[in-house]
């Protein structure tokens, strides 16, 4: 009989290269972008296109990277992922030309397929089965610190050694502390995922009726990615467009991530009392409202932040645990690398969306688009409740 690794243990080390895959990556460019501008002459929408790239990259590659995990567990993924995201972070750091930087982020992405959330979340479903759910929410409380360690510690690094450096010193730390910590944290559950893996079908097939009901929760978390990307790009230049002063702007910003960790906080205290299906209406229904809220009555745009903070932590948990709780532990690795190609792109394209929609027709046009395709994940999500209730069993 194989123990079970100490969660005291591997969550918190798992918390930790999560915040570093994050923080170097999807959040890289937000202190880095006016400097690598500054510096080479390319435009502002060019450099950070890269991470568009990078996320593109990742969801091609992620179908892939849950069938490795189904098959021989995450340690190896998760190790050769920081492996990536150093050699990408490299090649930013001494890119001379746009088409070597533009590469950074295409090994990059192969790194974030193997790095972030939904490897993370594959890796602790194929460990800990139907009750990682605990596991997969206290790991997102600790990812949602990224930004508020990462942003700080950019903008610290780039001021001493400059944005080249600052790559090179995010390089340096996936191989100082990810790479190790993730060869050290997942070396006694090998043995653990492989046995799982051996009740795992080689080739992962639903039943006809389960098909539709992956296509909704595919649809409803594609959606909320989307926004999430749109929101992460536009806030501010929103919040400043609807007549806000810069620093109010700011710091009205500010507040989404401490209402992202205390949304998830509370789900981790009392999210095992209920079906986690509730956790992913309760996220579509709160940011519907958000968005609704941020368009009708400036006087409300601060409870509004705060409930689309809200919103977006609890669906970052739900993203994890609804694919477990539906469709049971055996396929989750290979079902959450499915999952993770849509909603990749669609966290890569949204973006580009939302600047076409503020350059046609300003703030009122994005955040009519917002309200749009928030209210459409509501009509979506209470199908999915519907579709779940009238299931005759649980995940197989």
């Amino acid at each position: 009989m194989t123990t079970l690794p100490d969660r005291r243990i591997l969550i918190p080390a798992l918390g930790v290269t999560q915040i570093l895959a994050w923080g170097s990556t999807f959040y890289l460019l937000g202190v880095l972008a006016p400097l690598i501008v500054k510096d080479m002459g390319w435009t502002y929408d060019f450099v950070v296109g890269g991470v568009s790239v990078g996320l593109l990259v990742a969801g091609v590659a992620s179908p892939r990277v849950g069938q490795l995990i189904a098959r021989d567990g995450g340690r190896r993924v998760l190790a050769t992922g920081a492996v990536f995201l150093s050699a990408g972070l490299i090649s930013i750091g001494t890119a001379t030309s746009f088409a070597w930087y533009i590469m950074g982020w295409v090994v990059i992405g192969l790194g974030m397929s193997a790095s972030l959330y939904d490897a993370a979340f594959s890796t602790l479903g194929s460990i800990y089965g139907a009750q990682a759910r605990s596991a997969i929410s206290a790991l997102t409380l600790l990812g949602g610190f990224a930004s508020t360690v990462c942003w700080p510690l950019s903008a610290i690094l780039a001021a001493q050694v400059g944005w080249r450096g600052t790559c090179m010193c995010y390089a340096l730390l996936q191989i100082a502390i990810a790479l190790p910590t993730h060869l050290l944290a997942l070396r006694d559950v090998r043995q653990t995922q492989l046995e799982a893996a051996a009740n795992t079908p080689r080739a992962v097939s639903l039943l006809p009726s389960d098909r539709w009901l992956f296509l909704v929760v595919a649809a409803v978390l594609t959606i909320a990615a989307a926004i999430l990307s749109m929101m992460g790009t536009h806030l501010l230049p929103l919040l400043m467009a609807r007549g806000l002063d810069p620093s109010v702007a700011v710091g009205l910003g500010a507040i989404v991530g401490p209402s992202q960790v205390g949304a998830r906080f509370i789900e981790t205290l009392a999210g095992r009392r209920y079906d986690p299906v509730w956790t992913m209406v309760a996220s579509a229904v709160l940011v519907a409202i958000a968005a609704f809220m941020l368009i009708i009555d400036l006087s409300v745009i601060a409870l509004a932040i705060v409930l689309y903070g809200a919103g977006n932590g609890i669906g970052s948990i739900a993203r994890g645990t609804v694919p477990l709780a539906l469709f049971g532990s055996g396929p989750y690795p290979v079902l959450m690398g499915r999952l993770a190609l849509p909603l990749l792109v669609a966290m890569a394209v949204s973006p580009f969306v939302g600047g076409l929609a503020f350059e046609w027709g300003g703030a009122e046009w994005t955040l009519g688009l917002l309200v749009t395709i928030a209210s459409l994940n509501v009509v979506l999500v209470v199908l999915l409740r519907i579709m779940t209730l009238r299931r005759p069993s649980a995940g197989r």
